[in-house]
């Protein structure tokens, strides 16, 4: 029997698990949200977007006690406790007032009541469980995010034009609360495996520490390339809503271009995650990555309807990409032994990136009235962040001080 059908139940709930997490149902959910909450309240787009910078920006903080802690109290009471404490932010979110500062505090609690559901938790328990298919077992698992793009979008403009933005709020709190939650207490149950090869064990008791892995340059190489793709993608996924309705596109057909991107995700988790079983992996992801610069040349130029949904699959592939081979190289190139808290520091820089972008991209609009330097500004982050991931070198055959 294969790993991925010994622990089918695993992935399953943290694929659930993920998709109504911290990190990406409220970055779904948001740009449904944009103009009901700012026509009512009188704020600026990136004054309303700055929120990200509080929810998942957050994260530059919270990664790092997560990382700490889930080898203490482990992965499934953290995933539990997450989910929970999510569900009750997004009903703290449903009472929001006029006071723009109470509301970037409810979505920090997001952050912060929610933290035990970032991937760090839902990563560490599945390199730790495959070997041979981690790649796609990581794809797998992370399509999650995909899901989430497809489903949320629609879901929150369906709640939002039949009942309104508070009955919104609720309606995502429902996920985690009464959907994910119950699916990980069932059969999120991750086991300590004792890998059969002499390789994979080796490979499962050694690994650099976080001091020795910033010791070296594949650590920054590695950050630098996350923090240029999600500032880019960050900025894009949020703002792509409102960034074709003001073109004449309407929502529920703005909402369609980010479900053909959450499609595409799924589609590019599935894809690399098995190429790099096989293949090197950082050329994998430059070849992936390079596809969201032709996306964001297509937006530059204001598309229809049928070109968005071209640029939406582009940056979706290219987004299904990033994410997992963080995962799979930082166990690559570092080792498992201190995995969590190497993978955590990685995760603050794209948790950095990520709540800046959205404000950002919204500031350029509110500047200029136009998001076309915006779409500009990631043709280059995108580029840079494809060379930067061909430095990266070869796997290192043993894990003795910082890689050289």
């Amino acid at each position: 029997m294969n790993e991925l059908s010994k622990n089918w139940l695993l992935l399953l709930s943290a694929s659930i698990g993920l998709i109504c997490s911290s990190i990406v149902l409220p970055f779904y959910s948001i740009g449904a949200l944009v103009v009901p909450i700012t026509s009512e309240f009188g704020w600026s787009r990136s004054e309303f977007q700055l929120v990200i910078l509080f929810s998942t920006g957050a994260g530059v903080i919270t990664a790092p006690i997560v990382g700490a802690l889930v080898d203490r109290v482990g992965v499934r009471l953290m995933a539990l406790a997450g989910l929970l404490g999510l569900g009750l932010a997004l009903i703290l979110a449903s009472r929001s007032g006029g006071e723009l500062w109470l509301f970037y505090l409810t979505y920090a609690s997001m952050a912060v009541l929610g933290a035990g559901t970032i991937p760090v938790t839902w990563t560490r328990a599945v390199t730790a469980t495959f070997f041979h298919q981690r790649g796609l077992a990581l794809g797998i698992m992370l399509s999650g995010t995909g899901i989430c793009a497809i489903l949320i979008p629609q879901y929150t403009v369906w709640l939002v034009e039949n009942f309104g933005w508070r009955t919104a709020y609720l309606g995502l709190a429902a996920l985690p609360l009464c959907f994910a939650a119950p699916l990980v207490a069932l059969f999120f149950h991750p086991a300590r495996v004792e890998p059969e090869e002499p390789e994979e064990r080796a490979e499962a008791e050694t690994g650099l520490t976080l001091v020795e892995a910033a010791a070296g340059y594949r650590f920054w190489v590695l950050l630098i390339s996350i923090f240029l793709v999600y500032i880019a993608m960050s900025g894009i996924v949020p703002n792509l809503i409102p960034a074709l309705t003001d073109q004449g596109i309407p929502a529920q057909k703005a909402a369609t271009v980010i479900s053909v991107l959450g499609l595409s995700v799924i589609a590019g988790r599935l894809i690399v995650g098995y190429l790099v079983d096989h293949y090197w992996a950082p050329g994998v992801a430059a070849l992936a990555i390079s596809l969201s610069v032709l996306g964001s040349v297509i937006l530059l130029g204001e598309p229809v309807f049928v070109l968005a949904c071209v640029a939406g699959g582009l940056l979706g592939f290219a987004a299904g990409a990033e994410l997992d081979l963080m995962s799979f190289l930082a166990a690559k190139y570092f080792g498992l032994l201190h995995y969590a808290k190497i993978y955590s520091w990685l995760y603050a820089a794209l948790a950095l990136a990520s709540g800046i972008a959205p404000s950002l991209f919204a500031l350029i609009f509110d500047v200029t009235g136009s998001y076309a330097i915006g779409f500009a500004y990631c043709i280059v982050c995108f580029s840079a962040s494809c060379v930067l991931l061909l430095c990266l070198g070869q796997y290192p055959d043993k894990f003795i001080g910082p890689p050289k």
